[in-house]
């Protein structure tokens, strides 16, 4: 008896060990690598840098919306497209004035004739109407349908 109790006390600690519940939480390994596609993606928005010795000029040390709009003008391009909209009539409800942005400025018809008034115009709402001189505006977007409800993706 006495040498089957000291088989059991040894053998209780490896028993232990088998019947003892996992841990909560599991070590899990991660990457922090980017995934490479075979494609060509978007633009890269990261300048290079300037070589050891040498002053960086713009197009070595931009990033961001400020590369976006350098490389648009090196190809001739407004990026932002910030020039007036030409308005030769008054937008009404049967035929608007068509724009291409979510927000307008509008300053009157005749251009001018009032302080600029802000308004939103969205793809739900079919025109946007100035208070002021009441010309009328409708979205004619012409970028993806996913960008128009930015606030709803998960």
């Amino acid at each position: 008896m006495a040498a089957a109790l000291k088989n059991l006390r040894t053998a209780l600690p490896a028993l232990r060990r088998s019947v003892a519940p996992a841990p909560a939480f599991a070590a899990r390994a991660f990457s922090v690598s980017a995934a490479r596609s075979a494609g060509h993606g978007p633009p890269q928005l990261l300048g290079p840098g300037a070589k050891a010795g040498e002053v960086p000029s713009d197009e070595n040390q931009s990033t961001g919306l400020e590369r976006f709009e350098l490389l648009g003008k090196l190809e001739g391009v407004d990026v932002f497209d910030m020039n007036p909209l030409e308005v030769t009539r008054l937008g009404t409800t049967e035929d608007p004035i068509p724009i291409y942005s979510l927000a307008i400025g509008c300053t009157g018809y005749p251009v001018d004739s009032h302080d600029t008034i802000w308004i939103n115009v969205t793809h739900e709402k079919k025109h946007g109407k100035c208070p002021e001189c009441g010309s009328v505006y409708t979205l004619n977007y012409q970028g993806s349908e996913a960008n128009l409800n930015p606030g709803h993706h998960h």
